[in-house]
Parts: C-alpha cells; structure tokens; sequence
C-alpha cells in the first residue's frame, strides 16, 4: 500500500465497503501546510478531501463551512468519525489515530464508513 503522506494528491478507498471515499485528495504532511489545512479554501467538493499526516485531533476554528472527518490508524483502520463538523467546533481526540481525512459533508453517511472499515491509499 503507498504511503499517503509521500504523495501530493491520493485517493481513499473503503476496501471494507468496496466504495470511493474521496478520489482527489490533497496531502498536508509538514507543520505549515496542516496548520493551513483548509482555512481559507473553498468548500469541498464531492470526491475531494485533505488528509491530515501526523494528526489525531481537529479543530473548525475560522472555518466558513462543515466537514465530515474520518481519523485512521497507522494500518488505515477507521478509528474515529466525525460527521457534519460545524465552524468554531472542536473534534473528539482519538488517541489510535495517525492521521485524518477531511471530507465534504455527508461522505461519511453517503459511503457507509464505519469505525473498524479498512481503507486503501492509491496515487
């Protein structure tokens, strides 16, 4: 399996649930390009996402929009989900997670990711 956080842009696939969960997903791996992440960006697209590398925790400080979050572990288990996170929230920490990936909102629901799916990365 790719690392994620050795590529620009990746895609997250449900192996458990045999569904795309974002195909166009940008990497931010370094201390700047998370403490961007997407502040300032416009909303998410379907099939779009980030993904958070190191990161077990998230915050919509400043944000103008919702996400859905999914939090995996080092072997890409779903260890956390936060669905429909408004601005000014804070998420849940989740102590497993290695790292997280910020979704437009609904994917969760739309996907059927549940906690324990295991999620393949693709360049």
């Amino acid at each position: 399996m790719p690392d994620p956080h050795k590529s620009t842009s990746i895609s997250f696939f449900n192996r458990t649930k045999n569904t795309m969960v974002a195909a166009n997903t940008r990497v931010a791996d370094s201390f700047f390009s998370r403490l961007q992440g997407l502040l300032g960006s416009s909303p998410l697209q379907p099939g779009a996402g980030l993904y958070l590398i190191p990161c077990n925790a998230i915050h919509m400080f400043f944000m103008t929009f919702a996400i859905d979050a999914i939090f995996l572990d080092k072997e890409n288990t779903v260890v956390g989900l936060e669905e429909n996170l408004q601005p000014w929230k804070l998420s849940a920490s989740y102590k497993k997670a290695r790292g997280c990936l910020e979704l437009p909102p609904g994917t969760i629901a739309s996907t059927n990711t549940k906690l324990g799916d295991k999620i393949e990365t693709h360049p």
